[in-house]
């Protein structure tokens, strides 16, 4: 039986691999598996891992950042900024051309912004109060100027998200009913990014070639094309890496998974630590998550020793901010205690005491073994307090559509979440503030008008010292309120082909998947 089973295990992964129909490769071509879809290409929609993975290789902003979280030029070869810290003016570099050839002026800047407000999708949020139509102006070819309606101090963070669109192409492909030709560009790109999309097989594979005249230029050893196939098949991957197809995977692969491709020839596995918590994101506006005393009661459920050292690698988190922006990390928050005892007391003091065990869901991504394996944990232990846990996985693009309402969004929630852009800011306003509620990044459905007023406060302070205090008192409160469980900040793993050189961790979601920034050394 169990030789039998290791044969249709294999065929199986070999069958999987066969209906990605990858073509013969050159030696400069990178295969790399990716265990979410990816949902859009837009760059005014964008909002998840694997889209910004995209984002970044298709599109280019005005600025970019470094490993340390530094913003550097880009499109923008300098800027200035105005003492009052409500106008930024940026003067585009010479040279830097779209994927057509046509050059990248500050229409094209005016434009982007423009659709990106208008869609009102994507990261438009972080925006809101902040820009309006009126607030982006081309005052030459080559210099483009942004007036803001209110002081935000993390506006320059934001910028390398701000990818900017072909303007040209995108008027001549609008329509009357699609005046920001949302059709178009959803199937196309039109950046000035160092890939260009050439195809995209929904939910199957997406491939992206090599842009010869990117503006950065290119190494002697530029990866080519990037081929990527979306599966969270453990066996798939492995099969993979046994083949010598892939070159690189994605960081949310099962640790067996890891530790075989660790014993295949030809490749290596990098850990290394990041900016990405690992949450149980509680929603506060269902029952019984609802209840302080219920979430309080989940998080002294919770095994975190057992899931960092068996289910997945990382280091304690003791709030909703990792140590990553360290000026404005509370480094006295008591780290998370598991006791059953105190979580069943925290129950006894809920709304929800002696009515016979509390039934309550707990959602994760379908497929990923180390999700399940965190649910079924829990289950186990909140089963031993009161609850009855009900077990929900869902696909990534389900989870999403069910974030979008309170009502919708179970009372547990499995999520990563890391920094979108390099600033405390993206770990409080996306998650925690009311306007931005109604995705993924913001399942706890807080809701709390002191947390959007300590926010906004932040935003505003130009006072560096006195902003950082605020973040410490916002990370006290929401710690205080169980806002939610922190389990971890992620050390991420993933396994490099031999041929595949130069990763290097970025703290912007998905940014260090920049393939213009890697090698590939293979003769």
């Amino acid at each position: 039986m169990r030789i039998a089973k290791k044969l249709l295990l294999g065929l199986a992964a070999s069958t999987a691999i066969s209906s990605y129909a990858l073509p013969s490769f050159a030696d400069n071509v990178a295969t790399v598996n990716v265990v979410q879809i990816f949902g859009t290409i837009d760059p005014a929609k964008i909002n998840d891992y694997t889209e910004y993975m995209a984002g970044v290789n298709l599109y280019d902003a005005l600025t970019t950042l470094d490993s340390e979280g530094n913003i550097l030029p880009n499109l923008a070869e300098s800027w200035t900024v105005s003492e009052d810290t409500l106008t930024y003016t940026f003067t585009l570099k010479e040279g830097a051309t779209f994927q057509d050839g046509s050059p990248v002026e500050a229409k094209d800047v005016a434009y982007s912004v423009g659709r990106l407000l208008a869609l009102n999708e994507g990261p438009a949020y972080l925006f809101e109060g902040v820009l309006d139509e009126n607030s982006v102006k081309a005052l030459d070819e080559r210099t483009v100027e942004f007036k803001l309606n209110k002081v935000y101090t993390p506006f320059l963070t934001n910028t390398p998200i701000l990818f900017v669109v072909n303007s040209d192409v995108a008027d001549a492909n609008k329509t009357d009913s699609d005046p920001w030709a949302q059709d178009y560009l959803a199937n196309n790109s039109i950046g000035a990014g160092a890939y260009m999309m050439t195809n995209w097989d929904r939910g199957a594979t997406m491939t992206i070639k090599k842009y010869d005249g990117y503006h950065l230029g290119w190494s002697d050893q530029p990866v080519d094309e990037v081929r990527f196939v979306v599966t969270n098949e453990e066996a798939t991957v492995k099969a993979l890496a046994a083949s010598g197809e892939l070159s690189m995977s994605s960081d949310g692969q099962a640790q067996e998974t890891y530790d075989a491709i660790s014993k295949i020839e030809g490749y290596r596995i990098e850990s290394f630590p990041t900016a990405t918590n690992f949450y149980l994101k509680l929603n506060h506006q269902v029952a019984p998550t609802d209840d302080v005393h219920i979430r309080k009661a989940i998080a002294y459920a919770t095994d975190y020793e057992t899931i960092r050292s068996q289910l997945l690698p990382g280091e304690p988190l003791a709030g909703p901010m990792p140590k990553v922006f360290a000026a404005a990390y509370l480094d006295d928050l008591a780290m998370p205690e598991y006791n059953l005892e105190k979580a069943k007391e925290h129950v006894a003091m809920s709304k929800y005491a002696n009515a016979g065990a509390i039934p309550i869901e707990i959602m994760f991504v379908a497929g990923l073994a180390f999700e399940e394996e965190i649910a079924l944990l829990m289950k186990s232990n909140l089963d031993q307090v009161g609850f009855n846990t009900i077990m929900k996985p869902e696909p990534w693009n389900r989870m999403t559509e069910l974030a979008s309402s309170a009502e919708t969004t179970p009372a547990i929630n499995e999520v990563f979440y890391g920094a979108t852009y390099p600033s405390p800011d993206s770990f409080f306003y996306p998650q925690y503030h009311s306007r931005a509620q109604g995705t993924w990044t913001s399942m706890e459905w807080v809701l709390d008008d002191k947390v959007d007023e300590l926010i906004e406060q932040a935003r505003g302070e130009g006072d560096i010292d006195a902003q950082n205090e605020i973040y410490k008192e916002l990370q006290r409160y929401l710690v205080d309120q169980q806002s939610d469980v922190f389990l971890l900040t992620q050390t991420s793993q993933v396994a490099f082909s031999k041929c595949l050189e130069g990763f290097s961790w970025v703290p912007m979601q998905s940014f260090e998947y920049n393939f213009h920034t890697m090698r590939w050394v293979c003769e």
